[in-house]
């Protein structure tokens, strides 16, 4: 059918447009099976590596996490009511998204998911309030780096549903209520003490996610294994745990490492042995420390004598930016006792010295 313009023509005018043309698959028109790329269009594609469970059944680890929202979610779904606003704190890879999501799978309802950083605007968080459907979520990662003025759209939006809105400038200027439906909103940070008072006390359900422990890190391994048809005994699997610092997201992106491995080589069963040598081609030793991890200690044992260094001295030893050794490398290493903080400096304890010892016994063997 022919697209008429809504516009009035002049008999003089252009010529008319062509009817749009609708593309149509031979096969289909022949009255066979649409084509498979016919099917890939209209079908979502399957991810292999979404490693992401749904339920909080499938949540492995954090059982006092999960027992606290699951006891919220089955509270909320008799009252038929928006489950209360919830902020999750933590270390980063430790799955505050992903309990996001499920929280949502859960409730039945959808999760928008965006990050503190996207909304620079007053508009940016008012579209998305305005927009939510009854009883949905809404996801901010980051939260903690939210603006001053998204901090104040939201405060009435968390308590009363509503939006207070300004129209006009100077004297003409007046307020507006617009409600908005009751929703949800999750907010994931890693820095909790960086929330203001005001925003972090009108969350209802405020949570810590902890580093998790061995035995849940290789369920977690064996289940990612499984989703991605990677054929890996127990062994294999705890030697994956040890290594990835109590931490889902580094489980997960060591695990494809040994994949690539294991099927460049043809292994069929992927065993410790094989795990242990493609983590150790990317420098992952057996307790999890990487490159820059050993440089650190490497350079405080031998640069200095076991410190106390300062931070700035270490970071110009290393080429590292200040900042970055601080947040990125020292945090692992002070965790597991290996390095101290004292007010003179960087110390590397004797834990530090003997698994320095250690990995060089081992990379010397």
């Amino acid at each position: 059918m022919a697209i008429v313009s809504s516009g009035s023509a002049s008999a003089g005018a252009a010529a008319p447009r062509e009817p749009r043309r609708r593309l149509v698959d031979p096969a289909a028109q022949a009255g066979e099976e649409p084509s498979r790329a016919t099917e890939a269009a209209d079908t979502p594609i399957q991810r292999e590596d979404s490693l992401r469970p749904r339920r909080l059944a499938d949540y492995i680890g954090q059982s006092e996490l999960k027992q606290v929202l699951g006891i919220a979610v089955e509270a909320t779904r008799a009252r038929e009511e928006a489950l209360d606003h919830v902020l999750l704190y933590g270390p980063p890879g430790l799955g505050k998204t992903t309990m996001a999501l499920v929280l949502a799978e859960e409730l039945g309802v959808r999760c928008r998911i965006t990050s503190a950083p996207a909304l620079e605007r007053p508009r940016d968080i008012v579209g998305l309030l305005v927009n939510l459907e009854p009883r949905e979520l809404l996801f901010i990662d980051e939260i903690h780096r939210l603006n001053r003025v998204a901090e104040e759209i939201l405060y009435p939006a968390m308590e009363d549903f509503r939006l207070d809105l300004t129209v006009g400038k100077g004297t003409t200027a007046r307020t507006r209520s617009l409600p908005v439906a009751p929703f949800t909103l999750v907010g994931a940070t890693t820095r909790a003490g960086s929330l203001s008072s005001p925003l972090r006390d009108r969350f209802g359900l405020i949570q810590r996610l902890e580093f998790y422990g061995l035995e849940d890190l290789q369920a977690i391994v064996l289940r990612a294994a499984g989703l991605l048809q990677i054929e890996l005994d127990s062994a294999a699997a705890l030697e994956v745990a040890r290594r990835c610092r109590g931490t889902p997201r580094i489980a997960n992106r060591l695990l494809r490492r040994v994949r690539d491995v294991a099927a460049v080589g043809g292994h069929g069963c992927v065993g410790a042995e094989l795990v242990h040598e493609a983590l150790s081609l990317h420098r992952v030793d057996a307790r999890g420390l990487d490159a820059s991890d050993r440089r650190l200690l490497h350079l405080l044992q031998h640069g200095y004598g076991g410190g106390p260094v300062g931070l700035d001295t270490l970071a110009a030893g290393l080429g590292e930016d200040p900042a970055t050794l601080e947040a990125v490398v020292e945090p692992f290493l002070l965790q597991q006792g290996l390095l101290q903080r004292t007010p003179r400096g960087r110390v590397i304890t004797e834990a530090g010295l003997a698994h320095l010892q250690a990995h060089h016994n081992s990379t010397a063997a």
